[in-house]
C-alpha cells in the first residue's frame, strides 16, 4: 500500500500562484507515476497533470502553460506549481499515484484550492 498526503491548498486571488505538494510513504517502489486530479461539486474527478518516473508529463488542456508538475524520484514526492490561477481552477485537488500492478490508483485525502475573482 501507498499513502499520500497533500499540502498547500488555500485561498488565492485570480491571477495569483500556489504550489501544492504531496508526500508518499509505504511501498513507494511500486509507484510508476504521480500527479494531480481535481474535483468540483457535481463534476467527475478530472486529470490535471500526471508525470511518470521517466519524466513524461501529461496536462489537461485547461492548465497547459500555467501549471507545472514536478516529481522528486528519490522521495517519490510530487508538486504542482500553479500560476495565473483562474476561478475555474477552484476545487479539491487530489494527489495521485499509479501502482505498477495493473495501474492501480492511490489517492490522497484532497486539499481545497479556492480562487477568488
Amino acid at each position: 500500500q501507498v499513502q499520500l498526503v497533500e499540502s498547500g491548498g488555500g485561498l488565492v486571488q485570480a491571477g495569483g500562484s500556489r504550489r501544492l505538494s504531496c508526500a508518499s510513504s509505504g511501498r513507494i517502489s511500486r509507484i510508476t507515476a504521480m500527479g494531480w486530479y481535481r474535483q468540483t461539486p457535481g463534476k467527475q474527478r478530472e486529470l490535471v497533470a500526471v508525470i511518470t518516473r521517466g519524466g513524461s508529463a501529461n496536462y489537461a488542456d485547461s492548465v497547459k502553460g500555467r501549471f507545472t508538475v514536478y516529481l522528486d524520484n528519490a522521495k517519490s514526492a510530487v508538486s504542482l506549481q500553479m500560476n495565473n490561477l483562474d476561478p475555474e481552477d477552484t476545487g479539491v485537488y487530489y494527489c495521485y499515484a499509479r501502482d505498477i500492478n495493473n495501474n492501480l490508483p492511490y489517492w490522497g485525502q484532497g486539499t481545497q484550492v479556492t480562487v477568488s475573482s
